[in-house]
């Protein structure tokens, strides 16, 4: 029986790590799927105060998050829940989520992807947010560059009834794409 050999140790210093620079919601690439045959990504993302990602549903992949700081709000179809530094939450795939900053401060997560892969979105939406820029009158959601990147990494976003509330609720600004 083959036994695929054993992925490399890899160390990421405090503060390490590339980053994409996504408006309100940065990634910061830890762990790359690459090097473990394709088990695992983990990343850090920030949050600024405010903010709130679009909704989405992952077909391929299911998400762990752990708070390091900040209050964060997850809401995955219908559970919702504000967690603090140290909570833990798994964010299925098939069900549509969101992550937002709950609190008045910055937060940070860690997110734990399996399988991995699905970090390379991070960085190729942040290239597309570069590419094609804030063009008068232009959504990123409606151009068919965005189409094309959520098909190959079987994402659908969509406007769940939940989001106008929580966007109330907790003083966000919409999500853009």
């Amino acid at each position: 029986m083959d036994v695929p050999s054993a992925p490399a140790v890899r160390v990421v210093p405090p503060g390490g790590g590339d980053s994409v620079a996504i408006p309100g919601f940065g990634s910061v690439f830890k762990l790359y799927s690459r090097d473990n045959n394709g088990e695992v990504a983990i990343m850090e993302h920030p949050f600024a105060v405010g903010t709130i990602t679009a909704p989405h549903r992952h077909t391929r992949e299911d998400e762990h998050s752990i708070v390091l700081e900040g209050q964060i709000g997850f809401r995955s179809d219908a559970d919702e829940v504000v967690l603090g530094p140290g909570g833990y939450i798994t964010k299925p795939r098939g069900q549509m989520h969101a992550m937002w900053n709950a609190g008045a401060a910055p937060g940070r997560i860690v997110e734990v992807i399996t399988p991995g892969g699905f970090e390379n979105y991070f960085r190729e939406l942040g290239e597309l947010l570069t590419s094609v820029g804030p063009a008068a009158g232009v959504k990123l959601h409606e151009t068919p560059e965005f189409t094309e990147l959520a098909t190959r990494y079987g994402l659908t976003y969509g406007h769940p009834d939940w989001l106008d509330d929580v966007v109330a609720r907790y003083g966000l600004t919409p999500p853009t794409h």
